[in-house]
């Protein structure tokens, strides 16, 4: 790589949930293991190589799932557990670089272009930090490396689990050629089936799209699939990011059908998101709820407020407002969940107008923590 090109590694855990499950419990080792509930309501929240073998997948639910595997052995989350180790994993990274981006508790971006230990390449310090990882926590993790984050991402995923591969400038546009658009790192299912009645099926197929086409179909995402279908991302790695977000929901044991259940219904819900904002960074000013349906489509509904959420009160005033206007129901519904974003307060200006609006959510695109089985999750996003 020439000094003017970014040296980026993607580090990525090897099923993380379920390898830390089957450290810790030996007598899971080897077996096909599911972390999350295994109840009529549960829902995958990670599956261990011997599982993915059967089909099994984070986000499936746990029925479906036994049905895939019969012998498959459920263990509930400790997501305690899973945040230290995952500090353990980000100490290491500290070791060798300053530049990091988190994505979740498993998985991050590292921009060694300046790195604090000079190993003598990219390649050689993703080596490094593997062989840190394994000897300190005694756990997998592959790694990527490339000029940039869309390339490092799809290298970490080449060679799982266990594996480092690399994408050199040379072979970054080749690399995409070949490779399905639903493999594409910010292309989720839906989009790919946009692209594919498009005729567009793989990357030398979008790399032969114009950016006026892209534009007409895609929006604002054009330029970002105009690029990366010739082996060409931007974006920086972005350390130490802004919180966005707060959220919380949760999921029922049974179905929510009638209006009057929900006030009761999301009285946790409020209880932990108040107790969280207000611990963090009150100042958001936008509302969002998330309704989650029996067939596991999901819409969310979102308003922007002139001024900071500064109550409880208004933020349970808004939520209910938005949810009011789903109903009645177009199926029961089985999760429900409110987000604060727009953070700043006072004195910052928003970029969103005050009004409702309605979304339909590709998780393909917008990914979160699945549910992981009956009862409550909260989140930050950053």
């Amino acid at each position: 790589m020439t000094a003017s090109l970014r040296r980026i590694v993607h580090i990525d855990m090897d099923a993380f949930y379920a390898s830390v499950e089957q450290r810790d419990d030996k007598s899971l080792c080897g077996k096909p293991v599911a972390v999350g509930g295994n109840r009529a309501r549960g829902v995958v929240a990670a599956a261990s190589y011997e599982a993915r073998k059967f089909g099994v997948r984070s986000a499936m639910p746990s029925i479906t799932a036994q049905r895939q595997c019969p012998s498959l052995v459920f263990v509930p989350p400790r997501f305690e557990v899973y945040k230290a180790v995952s500090q353990q994993i980000h100490n290491i990274f500290r070791r060798y670089t300053s530049v990091i981006q988190p994505l979740s508790l498993d998985e991050a971006y590292l921009d060694v272009t300046t790195p604090l230990i000079d190993c003598g390449s990219a390649t050689a310090l993703a080596a490094e930090i593997r062989a840190a990882i394994k000897a300190e926590t005694d756990l997998t993790a592959s790694a990527g490396v490339s000029y940039n984050k869309f390339l490092a991402k799809l290298a970490s995923d080449h060679r799982k689990p266990d594996g480092l591969f690399v994408i050199t400038p040379r072979q970054g546009p080749a690399f995409v050629e070949s490779l399905p658009v639903g493999k594409f790192h910010g292309v989720g299912p839906v989009t790919a089936q946009r692209m594919n009645a498009l005729g567009i099926y793989t990357g030398l197929d979008l790399r032969r799209q114009s950016l006026a086409f892209l534009s007409r179909h895609f929006g604002k995402a054009a330029a970002y699939y105009y690029g990366v279908a010739r082996g060409e991302d931007d974006r920086p790695v972005e350390a130490d990011r802004e919180r966005k977000s707060f959220g919380a929901e949760t999921t029922f044991a049974q179905d929510l059908t009638a209006w009057d259940e929900v006030k009761p219904a999301l009285a946790s819900v409020f209880a932990r998101l108040w107790s969280a904002y207000e611990r963090g960074a009150p100042g958001g000013r936008t509302v969002t709820v998330k309704l989650k349906f029996v067939d596991f489509r999901q819409i969310t509904r979102s308003r922007s407020a002139p001024e900071a959420i500064t109550t409880r009160v208004e933020l349970e005033r808004i939520s209910l407002d938005l949810l009011r206007s789903c109903f009645p129901l177009m199926l029961p519904v089985r999760l429900l969940g409110v987000t604060i974003s727009n953070l700043g307060g006072e004195g910052h200006p928003s970029h969103q107008l005050a009004l409702p609006f309605d979304q339909v959510a590709d998780a393909s695109t917008s990914p979160s923590v699945p549910d992981v089985m009956v009862g409550h999750r909260i989140s930050v996003t950053a």
